[in-house]
């Protein structure tokens, strides 16, 4: 007997059987499931181990993809794909037939009906690469203006570019360009601690199964301290990397958090950092493996009051 089998594992690391239309597997087909699919079962568990393993490890992580910002990428404007379409071959009457007066002017006929079809196509190519090629020398010409440091043009560029990053968790910046475009002000609202994974998985070397561990309260906040950095870290380095005419650069980072004294949920800020281009060009982006990201910032000027765990007090950001 051939069934179709579909091993899912949930979120609470529980594994389930079912045939191909969803239903429960007997514990009978089940075991021999397990008996003739031994390897692939278990593979099917490592990788959905994997995948929640690998939530909590991108936390941290945000900043390996940080650009470096020591060269600015002009947009090179690209060739249109399509190829002009080729004109078509005439048809020719044959020997006797050119003493058919009427099949030579169905030839005719057909010859300038298949060149009225290629010029028509002809002339709706051209439209679309004319309009192809100003789009790229826009593109060009947009590129250009950022280079140069048009406010309304880094605006843009900016927006689109931290819109591009695929955050872990909810992130919203947001930010102003002053001094001709030599100076930008960043603030980002990060997400709570309460958003961030707090299970790891497993799987034993026994059983078909996974196991699902809680995070302890210090590995949460090491773990959550960790990426509000790395974003913060990522977010300069794009800023930099996109905006080649500033020179200094702030960000400050914060979350919504409850009063102590009066209970209201309100912005606190947990750091703020001032940044040169200058000093954030002596950064190795070749190797931010090696980079402490909570360190990092501490080179720069920076208010921050944390503690050795990633507990948090509320600070006043810089005012640019």
């Amino acid at each position: 007997m051939q069934v179709t089998v579909s091993v899912h594992v949930d979120d609470e690391g529980i594994v389930t059987f079912r045939d191909g239309t969803g239903n429960l597997l007997s514990e009978k087909v089940i075991a021999e499931v397990k008996k003739q699919g031994r390897d692939r079962v278990r593979d099917l568990i490592q990788g959905a181990c994997d995948k929640i393993n690998a939530q909590i490890e991108a936390l941290g992580e945000i900043h390996f993809d940080t650009p470096s910002c020591r060269f600015f990428s002009m947009y090179k404007p690209q060739s249109y794909a399509e190829r002009a379409p080729l004109p078509p071959t005439p048809k020719t009457p044959s020997f006797f037939a050119k003493f058919f007066k009427g099949v030579v002017a169905k030839v005719e006929a057909e010859n300038a009906a298949a060149a009225a079809e290629h010029n028509l196509r002809v002339a709706v190519w051209t439209g679309e690469k004319s309009r192809f090629d100003s789009r790229e020398l826009e593109k060009k010409q947009f590129f250009e203006e950022v280079k140069a440091g048009d406010v309304s043009a880094m605006e843009k560029h900016l927006e689109a570019t931290l819109q591009d990053i695929v955050w872990p968790r909810e992130t919203d910046v947001s930010f102003a360009i002053a001094d001709d475009g030599k100076r930008i002000a960043l603030a980002v609202d990060l997400p709570e601690i309460e958003d961030i994974p707090h299970r790891t998985a497993s799987v034993p070397q026994r059983g078909y199964r996974l196991s699902i561990k809680e995070m302890g309260a210090t590995q949460v906040q090491k773990l959550y301290m960790r990426h509000v950095h790395a974003v913060g870290f990522r977010i300069i380095g794009e800023a930099f990397a996109a905006l080649p005419t500033i020179e200094m650069l702030s960000l400050s980072a914060y979350s919504q958090r409850a009063n102590k004294q009066t209970g209201q949920i309100e912005d606190q800020y947990l750091y703020s950092v001032r940044v040169s281009r200058k000093d954030w060009e002596t950064i190795s982006f070749e190797n931010l493996r090696a980079l402490d990201v909570v360190e990092a910032l501490v080179r720069f000027e920076l208010r921050r009051s944390m503690s050795k765990t990633g507990a948090f007090k509320s600070i006043e950001p810089f005012e640019d």
